[in-house]
């Protein structure tokens, strides 16, 4: 299983057309790639694949040359949980009412509130928090974020774009899915951001682990050993 996400910059054209490389060529270098590499080294080339292939058409065609996207994709195999990220999308965990957000903004105001330069509150309405420090691409080789965890029966992942998250708080997003299949919680998503009037592109991806995974579940309430185990 295999879901991802993008939001395009650049331009409406540009952005429109690096969003839909991103997720394309991603997922059919995914499906292209040995099965062997396991699920983490397939996707981190998959993305990395994307990059070039968007980077390049940039150069080749001068109408896109700044244009550039985002990334947060995922895999679950086994139970096993692997993304890789570069952006502001964002890849949430719920684990019974905990949320806990496993990405990092890869933006101006992301970089401030964990240096503790600004608090989460003032990001939100920040008139630089879409501004990107990584993007897919702008560079030959991308700097994208990989993470690997495992997980348990009735975990959650939720990908989305800023246009959700902006508006929604973490909490709200939880409560929001809470008891209701993938579906209906994308659904429920997209309703309730629309309803906030989102200003932002919206896109939000909903997993549902139904399956025992044999795996010890990990202290996820404990936001700070998450952010040590993912390095920010």
């Amino acid at each position: 299983m295999v879901f991802a996400v993008a939001d395009g910059m650049g331009g409406y054209e540009g952005g429109e057309v690096a969003s839909a490389m991103a997720v394309e060529i991603t997922l059919q270098a995914w499906r292209d790639s040995p099965f062997e590499w396991g699920a983490a080294k397939r996707l981190a080339r998959a993305a990395q694949q994307a990059n070039i292939e968007i980077h390049n058409r940039a150069l080749a065609v001068p109408e896109l040359r700044m244009m550039g996207t985002t990334l947060t994709a995922a895999a679950v195999d086994r139970g096993m949980l692997s993304a890789v990220h570069v952006g502001d999308c964002r890849l949430y965990l719920i684990r019974g009412d905990r949320i806990v957000q496993l990405t990092k903004d890869h933006t101006v105001t992301g970089e401030r509130v964990r240096m503790g330069l600004m608090s989460e509150d003032a990001a939100r309405f920040h008139p630089e928090r879409s501004v990107l420090t990584r993007n897919l691409g702008h560079d030959l080789i991308a700097s994208v974020d990989r993470i690997t965890m495992p997980l348990v029966r009735d975990d959650r992942i939720v990908l989305c774009s800023d246009g959700l998250y902006n508006v929604l708080r973490e909490a709200e997003i939880e409560s929001a899915i809470r008891g209701l299949d993938s579906e209906q919680a994308c659904r429920r998503l997209v309703d309730a951001a629309n309803d906030r009037g989102t200003a932002d592109n919206l896109t939000a991806a909903v997993f549902t682990m139904l399956a025992e995974t044999g795996h010890a579940p990990a202290p996820v309430g404990l936001r700070a050993r998450l952010r040590a185990l993912f390095g920010y």
